[in-house]
């Protein structure tokens, strides 16, 4: 008899703390405490709402589950003479409980990869701003294209003290290109234009991430990654490494600025060129 109430007890304990830990989980996710910073760009609501709807879907599924579990260990808390019973198979639910999740998933995967494909196989239009970013620990560096819109040549041999990406001073097109030493100067890209980040990373892994505009891609060493976006605000905005890159990760951050284009071009003309530091 005294088994059978300590069993009872354990159930009813465990069963308090399921509900409760739903409750601290709606609570928190529902008030949205920790939530994303406002949105600043123009493909930033789709992807907030393929992230609200895949929560909605699986936070429900946990609620649902979690309180069933619940009302299990209660209803069915074991006693002395109480037997151990169980089912070889029910076909019936075992069809329900795969076709179901396949269907809600390839839902998300199919939304995931339409959006996916928009930013990064169909491409920014030909009219970008373009700008290259170099990661660094821990550091992102800045390159523009310069009035021919073309980045000129760069050979890993050719890094030094004073060329840092080792930008070919010899090939024509990197004449007028505009960098930065690691560290030293904003991004500044103009507001309510398409701005095309080409990543690259002098040693390890990095993550250009900006969680206003909802834009995250990594830079690996030794290729050439892509991500595009319209920022639709003007404002500073911080840039975050989002892949552990060692040691110094936590203070790897820059500013990227929005403004109008006309004072993102008057800024880049007060700028030194490659043809100017390099000569």
């Amino acid at each position: 008899m005294a088994r059978k109430s300590l069993g009872r007890i354990e159930g009813i304990l465990l069963a308090l703390f399921l509900v409760l830990l739903v409750v601290v989980a709606v609570v928190t996710i529902g008030g949205r405490f920790w939530w994303f910073p406002p949105l600043a760009s123009e493909h930033g609501k789709a992807i907030d709402t393929l992230f609200t709807v895949t929560l909605i879907i699986t936070g429900t599924v946990f609620v649902l589950v979690q309180l069933f579990l619940a009302f299990l260990v209660v209803r069915y808390s074991g006693g002395e003479n109480r037997r151990a019973a169980y089912q070889i198979e029910n076909r019936m639910l075992e069809v329900v409980w795969t076709i179901v999740p396949a269907v809600i998933l390839t839902s998300l995967i199919v939304s995931g990869g339409r959006l996916w494909s928009r930013i990064q196989i169909s491409g920014p239009p030909k009219d970008a701003f373009e700008v290259e970013v170099w990661g660094e620990q821990f550091r992102w560096t800045f390159r523009y294209p310069g009035k021919d819109g073309k980045f000129g040549r760069t050979d890993p041999k050719l890094i030094s003290t004073e060329n840092p990406l080792g930008i070919d001073k010899n090939d024509p097109a990197s004449k007028d290109d505009i960098f930065f030493f690691a560290g030293e100067e904003n991004l500044h890209i103009p507001v309510n234009k398409p701005v095309v980040v080409y990543l690259r990373s002098k040693d390890v892994l990095h993550s250009f991430y900006v969680p206003q505009f909802r834009v995250k891609q990594d830079a690996v060493p030794g290729m050439v990654t892509r991500t595009w976006f319209v920022a639709t605000k003007k404002g500073e905005y911080e840039i975050a490494c989002a892949e552990l890159c060692g040691l110094g990760h936590y203070m790897m951050r820059g500013v990227m600025v929005v403004e109008d284009e006309k004072d993102v071009q008057d800024w880049l003309k007060d700028q030194l060129t490659v043809a100017d530091v390099l000569p």
